[in-house]
């Protein structure tokens, strides 16, 4: 896709550089971008296709993690992240590095330190300033692991394993999980521990690969509800927990950020895929409701599976949604991860890779925005916008301005969608063409279409119903009353309530009798606006 321009939806929206993507296979035209910066830890971790002049630093980009030509020279400690690979697998036939076992027992212990050494001592060789030392001087350093069971079921599965000690297969299923979670969080902390015990800097963040307190797949977040994702213990995973079940412990206190992993395992052409917006950003937003640690997603340009060198690039306009998003949401950094296909010869058109950086580009028109006192609008989660399929906005105010973010991914090409924005007394509507991303400031005092209460977002959820049932309701400029009525599909009013719509948003229960399954329509109707929501009930 080349972007010839962008639509002029108020003063600030046109970026003064519009991207023409290149054309070539195996190339990523950096010089062609004008040079520009943004106050995130942004990490390239990409191809580098013969650059030996660190092109990216001068491209959004804030550190590398894949070096070339003179840089272990040349790049500085506070521009370097790096990957700890293989931290269980790196002992040969250990138990904790075995994929059918991932046990922590009977593992030797003297043997992973000296491997560990071994491979830190590699990292700092890297550059002449930490050379010899045994320690890497880098300002990000993320472990990867991966060698732990998740699920409870998997984990008791090992009580019939010969290769776990009988004195852990002898014990009762609730003694066996909680050794196995205790113990699994002593070997992750260890490394941690270990490489700080090597005289890492204080200052060096450490993360590992993917270990938040929210670990959610694609098809589990609707599951819960928003409520419920942000206050249930049990929503949250048992590395992030201490042995009584609360979030903390070693391996918590350990790290001092977190690095979720939301690749896209769906394509766009998939209907689940038309949800990969709201899939990262959930992943930011329910780590950030548990966790005050600095969140730096790992995103991925590609569909996601790690060994199939044959996996497609995402859509021009996913890359650039990954590209400005997150840091709507709260998101402190991103680590833009690539796998090594590009060293096989293939030939692959990169321009995915350029609109990614085109979306930097375009946030960093805006930078101030995010520099200092801030605050993030987000009116409706994640997860709910998942349920609800509705266009995607986000904002942050500051110094009387709101900088807006919007896209609708569910939309068709060239058609266009209105939304209303809100914050406080101020409200907007806008248009969406497509599935471009929106990016653009407002004067917080001007634009003010509306003074009356009115009710601008509302929808019945779970849907599919399920047992109970809430309404959302998003409101401005006071209170107003909502007609709710669920409609059958002969016209037939099947339940009606009157609700009232705050400022803000604002969940109602509903207490709906027992009805058929089938297809249902909710609307609401206030004093100046009618909403209608198709509502799927199954039995």
């Amino acid at each position: 896709m080349i972007i010839s321009s962008i639509p002029s939806f108020a003063q600030d929206c046109q970026p003064a550089y519009v991207l023409n993507p290149v054309t070539v296979n195996n190339k990523i035209e950096w010089n062609k971008f004008p040079e520009f910066s943004l106050p995130f830890k942004i990490i390239y971790n990409g191809p580098r296709f013969g650059d030996t002049e660190s092109v990216p630093l001068k491209h959004g980009f804030s550190h590398l993690a894949l070096f070339t030509g003179n840089e272990g020279n040349t790049l500085p400690a506070k521009n370097r992240a790096m990957l700890w690979n293989s931290v269980a697998t790196i002992g040969e036939n250990q138990p904790w590095g075995m994929d059918a076992l991932r046990s922590p027992w009977e593992n030797d212990t003297t043997t992973y330190r000296k491997l560990w050494d071994q491979y830190l001592s590699n990292m700092a060789n890297t550059f002449n300033d930490s050379y010899g030392s045994g320690v890497p001087k880098a300002d990000i350093i993320c472990m990867d692991v991966e060698r732990m069971l998740t699920e409870d079921r998997d984990i008791l599965k090992l009580k019939t394993n010969t290769a776990i000690p009988a004195q852990y297969r002898s014990l009762s299923d609730a003694e066996f999980l909680a050794t196995y979670k205790r113990d699994i969080r002593w070997w992750y902390t260890e490394a941690v521990n270990h490489l700080k015990g090597k005289g890492l800097d204080a200052s060096t963040l450490i993360s590992s690969y993917s270990d938040v307190p929210v670990r959610s797949t694609w098809l589990n977040i609707e599951s819960n509800s928003w409520q419920d994702w942000t206050t249930n213990l049990a929503r949250t995973h048992y590395l992030m927990q201490d042995n009584s079940g609360k979030l903390g412990g070693n391996f918590y206190g350990a790290i001092n950020s977190l690095t979720p992993s939301p690749y896209y395992y769906y394509g766009y052409e998939s209907p689940i895929g038309k949800d990969y917006l709201t899939y990262l950003l959930f992943q930011i937003e329910a780590n950030r409701a548990w966790s005050d640690k600095p969140i730096i997603p790992f995103v991925w340009m590609r569909i996601h599976d790690s060994f199939d060198p044959t996996v497609p690039m995402i859509t021009a306009f996913q890359a650039q949604a990954t590209a400005i998003f997150p840091f709507f949401s709260g998101a402190n950094g991103l680590w833009l991860w690539e796998n090594n296909f590009y060293e096989t010869g293939r030939q692959e058109n990169y321009s995915t890779y350029e609109n990614f950086i085109y979306g930097l580009y375009r946030l960093s028109e805006f930078k101030d925005m995010f520099e200092g006192n801030h605050e993030l609008v987000i009116p409706t989660s994640a997860r709910d916008l998942m349920t609800s399929k509705k266009p995607v906005w986000r904002g942050v105010v500051k110094d009387g301005h709101i900088l807006i973010a919007a896209q609708n991914p569910y939309a068709a090409d060239n058609t266009e969608t209105s939304i209303t924005l809100s914050y406080q007394k101020w409200v907007k509507t806008i248009k969406l063409k497509g599935k471009d991303v929106f990016l653009c400031k407002f004067d917080l005092s001007k634009d003010n279409s509306s003074t009356e209460p009115t009710v601008i977002e509302a929808f019945l959820y779970p849907n599919p119903l399920v047992g109970e049932s809430q309404v959302r309701l998003t409101g401005i400029n006071g209170v107003t009353n909502v007609a709710f009525s669920l409609i059958n599909i002969q016209g037939t009013v099947m339940y009606e309530k009157n609700l009232q719509a705050q400022v803000g948003e604002s969940d109602q229960p509903v207490t709906l009798p027992s009805l058929a399954a089938g297809l249902y329509v909710a609307r609401f109707k206030s004093a100046n606006k009618t909403i209608t929501q198709k509502i799927v009930i199954t039995k």
